[in-house]
């Protein structure tokens, strides 16, 4: 099981998190501090996996975006490797080539596609096309009611 998913840039900064068992914040804050020390720190070339306390890292670089994925000892690192690949996928159907300023500024788009494709730390679906149209549903759906709130009532 995952325990939880970062998202954050060369510099360091923090652009999307998604825990997956309870925590304090306390707690949150150091394992965010050490991740992105840790993972910032290794060379370009070296391996995407690492062991931190009783968890395995896995992380992959997108553009200037790294995508670290926190998993219990015993699950397959080639499997949560996929995992974020299939995010990154996902993203990039949606925003078309994802950067970080899609994140920034439509984070809640993202967290709504992570929400769609991972479920308490277990994937929910693998078809990138039930996950994409349950999305294109949403949008309709916000566009429907915005444009009914827009309307004036009498």
């Amino acid at each position: 099981m995952m325990r939880f998913m970062l998202l954050f840039s060369r510099q360091g900064r923090l652009r999307l998190q998604k825990w997956f068992t309870a925590m304090s914040e306390r707690e949150k804050k150091k394992i965010i501090r050490e991740m992105t020390t840790m993972v910032l720190a290794r060379p370009p070339r070296t391996c995407n996996f690492l062991r931190w306390k009783d968890l395995k890292i896995v992380y992959k670089r997108y553009a200037s975006l790294y995508f670290c994925l926190g998993v219990e000892d015993e699950e397959n690192e080639l499997l949560a490797l996929e995992i974020i690949h299939r995010y990154v996928e996902l993203l990039d159907k949606y925003f078309g080539n994802v950067c970080e300023l899609d994140i920034i500024f439509n984070f809640e788009k993202a967290y709504f596609i992570l929400d769609e494709f991972l479920m308490g730390g277990e994937i929910q679906e693998t078809s990138k096309q039930i996950v994409n149209r349950a999305i294109e549903s949403s949008d309709m759906l916000q566009e429907t009611m915005e444009e009914y709130m827009s309307k004036p009532a009498f």
